[in-house]
């Protein structure tokens, strides 16, 4: 049985503008949604349902199939279910199943999808959506209890758990989507989520809680790469300066990581430090390290760019470790973008891997 799965992404938001192009991970969301359906052993063809070009590009690139979302389907008011149903009337060879993934959920485990789709495969249901088990005691504006009678509050251990839909995927038969045209039809059953992957993101608030989470959600991936840049003060340092009284500058650097660089010269990897201070010690410790120095930067990213094109390296193939937001640029122009762990925040919310 052939499974299809569609991710809505339109331009237009609310509360995050352009959210689905907002990075997390140092990867944009709409990427993040499309690589954890591709990563799913039972999902056949990934395809995004957009009007807006950067997300499709972003989609694209990260494997998916784009089809152009209407404008009469692009607005507030369109539901989700108006985009699968386009994609499905675009298709020639129309999937037995098919699975609604959202953006708005950051952290999406493939082995959760998988998961979700073989409760339809075998008959189980009909549909079956993302939910978080919670305990809670839910209550009306008015002061009365919903799913809970006040006078008689069981222990957490006595009661059966309720399941808060999270938005990141349902799973349907696309025959009862067709049928009634909207996403809970039939036989509907739950696939339980963890609650670090339950949050949905509405708001800015959601976005900055997502990225904070990402460094400790995301597997770790191999860096694959051709090339490693690095800032100096904080990258290779701890971003401190001994000044004695003559006005001669000292710096801690580590050991570990002069072996770190070895290593890495021995594997063929480019090498590079790029920093904005003037400073006869990076010079000193980059030739102990054995690795070229530029310094006295005032503009990293064209710097990079240029280095780049005259080493013929692609940039997704390159990774730059920074710390401070004179990084921010050079890192944008990276397939990784990687963070030290005490870098400043805006640094941490745009790496794609934060270092321990």
């Amino acid at each position: 049985m052939r499974v299809l799965a569609v991710v809505p992404a339109r331009g237009g938001s609310a509360g995050v503008p352009l959210k689905n192009l907002a990075a997390v991970g140092g990867t944009p969301l709409v990427a993040r949604a499309v690589k954890a359906c591709l990563r799913a052993e039972l999902i056949d063809e990934v395809v995004v349902s957009t009007d807006h070009r950067g997300i499709a590009e972003a989609a694209r690139e990260a494997g998916a199939v784009v089809i152009e979302r209407p404008e009469e389907l692009s607005g507030a008011t369109a539901s989700s279910e108006s985009a699968v149903l386009h994609v499905l009337d675009h298709l020639s060879d129309v999937p037995d199943v098919v699975v609604l993934v959202q953006c708005t959920s950051a952290f999406i485990d493939p082995g959760d999808l998988d998961g979700a789709i073989v409760k339809v495969l075998d008959g189980t249901a009909d549909v079956v959506f993302s939910g978080l088990e919670t305990h809670e005691f839910l209550w009306s504006p008015a002061g009365a209890g919903i799913n809970h009678d006040p006078a008689h509050r069981p222990r957490r251990q006595d009661r059966e758990p309720d399941y808060r839909e999270t938005g990141a995927f349902y799973v349907m038969r696309t025959e009862g989507l067709r049928e009634h045209g909207h996403r809970f039809f039939g036989a509907v059953a739950v696939q339980p989520v963890p609650a670090r992957h339950a949050v949905e993101i509405d708001s800015p608030e959601d976005l900055e809680i997502v990225r904070a989470l990402a460094p400790f959600v995301d597997l770790p991936e191999p860096i694959d790469v051709d090339a490693v840049i690095t800032d100096f003060d904080g990258v290779h340092t701890d971003d401190r300066a001994y000044v004695d009284q003559d006005g001669h500058e000292t710096v801690a650097v580590s050991r570990s990581d002069g072996m770190g660089i070895s290593l890495l010269r021995r594997a063929g990897v480019k090498l590079m430090i790029m920093s904005t201070e003037q400073n006869p010690v990076v010079t000193a410790r980059a030739r102990k390290l054995g690795v070229p120095v530029l310094q006295g930067l005032t503009d990293k990213r064209t710097v990079l760019r240029d280095w780049l094109a005259i080493e013929g390296i692609d940039p997704s193939r390159v990774a730059y470790v920074g710390n401070d937001v004179n990084d921010l640029g050079p890192m944008g122009d990276v397939g990784w973008p990687v963070a030290v762990p005490d870098a400043h925040p805006k640094v941490r919310a745009a790496a794609r891997t934060v270092l321990t």
